[in-house]
C-alpha cells in the first residue's frame, strides 16, 4: 500500500504536467524581475476532465490479436465522476481564489516551473533542470475494469472498447495531496535521476471512496435484487498516510527511464523512500465494508511505523523500487 501510495503521487503529478496550457515569461522579462536568465511558467488551470482513459493490449494473454484487452478508466456516475472517468481540480474558487491556503500555491496556479539550461560538466553534460512546485490536488477517478478492446481504426484516432465484454475491477478512488515539489532534468540529469521529488506534502496523502470489485459472484442481471447477486465489494472509506506520529508526509522519490543494454530493452524504473533519514509511515484506514458498500463496516485498521525495504544489489535498503517495462 505504501508503494502504491507513492506511486499515485508521482502520476498524479505526470498527469497535471501533461495535459495543459501554459503561460510563459520569456527570459527578458524574467531576467528584469529576478535578476536571472531563465523561463517561469505559470500553469492556470484549476480543473482539468478527461473522459475516458483505455490502455490497450494488443495481444492479450495468450499472444493473438484476437485476444486483445484494455483497463478501461471510466465514469461511474456518481459525484465527480458522474460524467467523466479522471477529474483533477485544484484546491480553488470560480475566481481563482484558493479555498484552501494550506494546499494552494501562492500563484493560485495549478503549478509553477522555473526553468533553466545548464553547460554541466565534463564531456557532453550539458541538461535542462525543471524545478516544480505543484498546488495541492483533488484527483477523482472513477470507475476502472478490463474490457474487450475494439478492432483499432484506419481512419479514426478513437478505438473504445467491446462495452458488453467489460467487468468492474475498482469502484473508483479520490486522491487528495498536499503542496509538493520537484526537480525534472532532462539530458545528463547530474542530480541522479530524470524526477527527484524530496519535499514534505502538507496535510499528508489521503485516498477516499476505494472499492475493490469481485466480478466472479455474479449472477444473474447482478442488479442486487432476489436471485441476481451483485458483485462482490471490500469498500474503504478512507485511507490516510503521514510520516509516523506526525500529520505531513515526507516524499521522496526518484523516477528514471533505464535503456536498452544487451538483451534488456530498458525499463521505467521509481524508487521512494530511499535514504537513512526516511521517516516510517502511519497508516489509517476508516471503514472497512466486506460484500458491499451497503454492508456494515467491520471497523478501522491502523498500521504505525511502516517500513519498506528493497535490495538495490548490494544490500537491502529503506524505500521500495518499482520497475514497469512491457513484454
Amino acid at each position: 500500500m505504501k508503494m502504491f501510495t507513492k506511486l499515485a503521487l508521482v502520476s498524479s503529478m505526470a498527469i497535471s504536467a501533461n495535459a495543459m496550457a501554459m503561460q510563459s515569461m520569456d527570459d527578458a522579462a524574467l531576467s528584469a524581475a529576478t535578476g536571472q536568465d531563465g523561463i517561469n511558467i505559470g500553469i492556470g488551470i484549476s480543473k482539468i476532465e478527461i473522459e475516458k482513459v483505455l490502455i490497450h493490449d494488443n495481444d492479450g494473454l495468450n499472444g493473438t490479436a484476437a485476444n486483445a484487452g484494455a483497463i478501461v478508466i471510466k465514469s461511474n456516475g456518481t459525484g465527480a465522476t458522474a460524467a467523466n472517468g479522471i477529474v483533477i481540480t485544484a484546491p480553488m474558487d470560480a475566481t481563482g481564489t484558493a479555498v484552501d491556503n494550506t494546499r494552494a500555491l501562492a500563484s493560485h496556479n495549478l503549478a509553477d516551473l522555473t526553468i533553466d539550461t545548464d553547460k554541466g560538466t565534463g564531456t557532453n553534460g550539458a541538461f535542462l533542470n525543471v524545478a516544480a512546485a505543484v498546488s495541492g490536488l483533488d484527483i477523482y477517478i472513477g470507475e476502472i475494469g478490463v474490457s474487450g478492446s475494439n478492432a483499432a481504426s484506419t481512419t479514426a484516432v478513437r478505438r473504445g472498447n467491446d462495452a458488453a465484454n467489460y467487468n468492474t475491477i475498482l469502484s473508483g478512488l479520490t486522491i487528495k495531496t498536499g503542496l509538493t515539489s520537484a526537480n525534472i532534468q532532462l539530458g545528463a540529469a547530474p542530480q541522479g535521476a530524470m524526477i527527484v521529488l524530496n519535499t514534505t506534502m502538507q496535510g499528508g496523502l489521503e485516498i477516499k471512496n476505494l472499492g475493490i470489485v469481485d466480478s466472479s459472484t455474479k449472477t444473474g442481471t447482478a442488479d442486487g435484487t432476489t436471485g441476481n447477486r451483485a458483485a462482490g465489494q471490500i469498500f474503504l472509506d478512507s485511507i490516510k498516510v503521514s510520516d509516523a506520529s506526525q500529520a505531513n508526509l515526507t516524499v521522496n522519490a526518484a523516477v528514471s527511464v533505464v535503456g536498452k543494454e544487451g538483451s534488456n530493452n530498458g525499463y521505467l524504473r521509481i524508487i521512494t523512500g530511499s535514504g537513512a533519514t526516511t521517516p516510517k509511515t502511519d497508516m489509517y484506514i476508516k471503514g472497512v465494508h466486506l460484500g458491499s458498500q451497503a454492508a456494515a463496516s467491520i471497523g478501522d485498521v491502523e498500521v504505525q511505523g511502516l517500513q519498506t525495504y528493497y535490495f538495490n544489489g548490494t544490500a537491502n535498503v529503506q524505500g521500495s523500487m518499482i520497475t514497469i517495462s512491457g513484454h
